[in-house]
């Protein structure tokens, strides 16, 4: 029907279908039409109406659930005892087992960081077999097999992609504050030593939003002592 502007507003008796004959493998059986999340139910005189309207109702929901859904992320960071992460944008100390636990908790999820943290990592490349979104104010920065957003706005739209499970923030400083937010769970490698630092990431067992789930045994690395926590929002 020509006269129809308004694709939402499409009925079956809009649709007008001449000569048409089934062939001896469909008898009375309904044509789905897909587009998008709607789908229209076309069947033989008039039936599938109610179907219809409530089938695209359901996609319509379906799509502002998608739009509204508010991100949940993870994150992982390794913090000495007064919360000290990092100096001249490098870690404070690097402990085989840590960088063991942070491959296991991100090999093939996303990662999120800032631009000074990417630029950390050996030869400045994304970490490899995960998604790395990176957030920067520079608008001309590029990076080969990294989403670039330059602002927390663009860092949420883009990670609607995403399982929240397969989401991890990892840094720097800046990025956590600003994400700390949207966390649910921290996982946090704490080392029972002060060392100099110039980024500090907010104190977590001050913070009556947080809790304790899980807690490693004592580990030594040397003469440095640490485990491995886990915090949940509560």
């Amino acid at each position: 029907n020509p006269e129809v502007q308004d694709f939402y507003a499409f009925t079956v008796d809009d649709l007008h279908v001449e000569d048409y004959v089934t062939g001896p493998q469909i008898k009375n059986i309904p044509i789905a039409v897909y587009e998008g999340d709607f789908k229209c139910i076309l069947a033989r005189n008039g039936e599938g109406s109610e179907q219809l309207q409530a089938d695209n109702e359901s996609g319509k929901q379906k799509n502002k659930n998608v739009s509204d859904r508010r991100i949940i992320m993870n994150l992982i960071v390794a913090a000495d005892k007064n919360w000290g992460i990092g100096k001249d944008n490098k870690l404070l100390v690097s402990i085989p087992s840590d960088m063991k636990f942070f491959r296991q908790e991100t090999m093939g999820k996303v990662v999120v960081m800032g631009r000074k943290t990417l630029e950390s990592f050996p030869n400045g490349l994304p970490l490899k077999n995960r998604t790395n979104v990176v957030l920067t104010s520079d608008k001309n920065y590029q990076v080969k097999d990294a989403v670039i957003v330059h602002s927390i706005d663009e860092v949420l739209e883009e990670l609607k992609k995403y399982d929240d499970d397969e989401i991890y923030v990892i840094g720097g400083g800046k990025v956590y504050e600003e994400l700390l937010p949207y966390c649910d769970v921290a996982h946090v490698t704490k080392i029972d030593f002060a060392f100099e630092a110039d980024t500090h990431f907010p104190n977590l067992d001050e913070n009556p939003e947080w809790e304790i789930t899980a807690s490693s045994d004592e580990q030594t690395y040397f003469d440095l002592e640490y485990t491995f926590v886990k915090y949940e929002r509560k």
